[in-house]
């Protein structure tokens, strides 16, 4: 599962839960990147501090890991160098990429999405608001995409850092250890 993960919430982690048990996924490794090129805007909060929030809210949890690759490479983190390097490294395991809604509707405008499509799987799973039409994706993409269920409600790193900024508590929307990590170091407000 990549991302800014600025903070990483309880819709990642639900996702993430449901799609391993779902899919039957071994582990579920979360990759924060450095810069996503969907994105204009940098990360609000610093590189290390999106590392150590994402290993907070996974610490304890036997399924979950964190990977700090794209973080240790800088620049934008396309997913295609990414896969590549999981797929050289760990040749004998199968990868899935999970993604929102929003991002199989996208995946047409992925990097290289075609090359992409020969390394990974993708799992995608339904957000609020967002509608998924894999009939709507060419062959080549369509094929490679798998829906879970996970519980709809509406939650995203923008909602949270509005409510920081806005000194509205985030309490049941982040883990308690990422809760107390952002307001010891004051971050988003």
């Amino acid at each position: 599962m990549g991302g800014t993960f600025d903070p990483i919430h309880i819709g990642h982690l639900l996702a993430a839960e449901h799609a391993a048990e779902q899919a039957k996924l071994d582990e579920v490794w979360f990759i924060p990147s450095y810069q996503p090129p969907h994105k204009s805007a940098a990360p609000r909060a610093t590189d290390q501090d999106r590392w150590n929030m994402v290993n907070l809210a996974i610490s304890g949890h036997p399924k979950f890991r964190a990977v700090d690759w794209e973080i240790r490479k800088g620049g934008v983190s396309y997913s295609l160098e990414t896969a590549k390097m999981l797929v050289a490294a760990y040749p004998e395991h199968e990868f899935y990429w999970l993604i929102g809604a929003d991002m199989v509707q996208y995946l047409p405008h992925w990097h290289r999405i075609e090359e992409l499509c020969s390394l990974v799987s993708f799992i995608g799973f339904a957000r609020p608001g967002t509608r998924i039409d894999l009939g709507a994706l060419e062959p080549v993409i369509r094929n490679r995409v798998r829906l879970v269920d996970i519980p709809q409600f509406d939650i995203s790193s923008t909602y949270i850092r509005e409510r920081l900024r806005g000194g509205r508590s985030v309490r049941y929307l982040v883990p308690d250890s990422v809760l107390s990590y952002i307001e010891e170091r004051r971050l988003y407000e």
